[in-house]
């Protein structure tokens, strides 16, 4: 295992489960020290008993300000710096058109997914400043090419695309980096679930294996490899960048979704 993270200390939001516990585990195995904010505190605090001394967790509301700036606290409180935010936390549901989505709907999507990342990056912005550290946006390529009825989840992932690219122009002169990742599907404990509760299990198995030109859908650990690369000095000179980590379903799928499909990715 490479230790490109040893004595980096990061916040990964929405890092109890799926791809942010995938993402705090490898950021771990590779030396980091990692406060896991989150707002299921049962499952945060197993990870974190499980990982041992280099984690801690902290109660964290991404879409509250007081809750983030708690959880930035603890971290400099906890290690003394802060090197690495992964704006990790977000919803995905309803999966909907426009005109089925209600006004709560849309303003819940957006409190989640695109405010916290502002909040993130707006808070975290002195302490990364002081360590020239990074930001990792977690998106989806359903901001990049669409998701036939992911609307305005869609649309949350385009905003942070845009963000991060704006983000990386203007912290550039501070020696700050900031990169977004944009998985497809990923087969989290949500996905699992969701294709358990659908009338055709085997066609949906089929269909989220072949929309990835590399003919599977794949576990979140795949994307925490992406990430740890990108929040290590391997990547010093990589800013304003989506990473696509999707197994080439950019490239166009095999087939059409028997059924519409919830969103893979929380």
């Amino acid at each position: 295992m490479n230790r490109r993270l040893e004595h980096k200390v990061a916040l990964v939001t929405g890092g109890a489960a799926g791809i942010g516990a995938a993402i705090v585990r490898r950021f771990v195995a590779e030396g980091a020290r990692v406060l896991v904010g989150d707002r299921d505190q049962p499952r945060g605090s197993a990870l974190c008993t499980e990982l041992g001394p280099a984690t801690a967790f902290q109660v964290l509301d991404v879409a509250e300000a007081d809750s983030f700036a708690a959880a930035l606290d603890r971290a400099i409180a906890l290690w003394g710096r802060l090197d690495i935010l992964v704006n990790n936390a977000g919803i995905a549901l309803p999966a909907a058109t426009v005109q089925e989505t209600s006004l709560d709907e849309f303003d819940s999507l957006v409190a989640v997914n695109l405010r916290s990342v502002f909040l993130g990056c707006k808070l975290a912005y002195p302490h990364l400043r002081r360590s020239r550290g990074c930001v990792l946006n977690i998106s989806s390529m359903a901001g990049v090419t669409g998701q036939e009825r992911h609307a305005v989840y869609g649309a949350t992932k385009g905003a942070i695309n845009a963000l991060t690219k704006c983000t990386a122009v203007d912290w550039g002169r501070d020696g700050l980096r900031i990169n977004a990742l944009c998985p497809a599907g990923v087969r989290t404990e949500t996905l699992r679930q969701w294709m358990q509760a659908q009338p055709d299990a085997a066609g949906i198995e089929t269909y989220l294996n072949q929309i990835h030109a590399l003919g599977y859908c794949p576990d979140p650990d795949e994307i925490a490899i992406a990430a740890a690369f990108l929040c290590s000095d391997e990547a010093k000179f990589i800013t304003g960048h989506l990473l696509p980590v999707s197994g080439g379903s950019e490239c166009g799928y095999n087939v059409h979704a028997p059924v519409p499909l919830a969103d893979p990715q929380s």
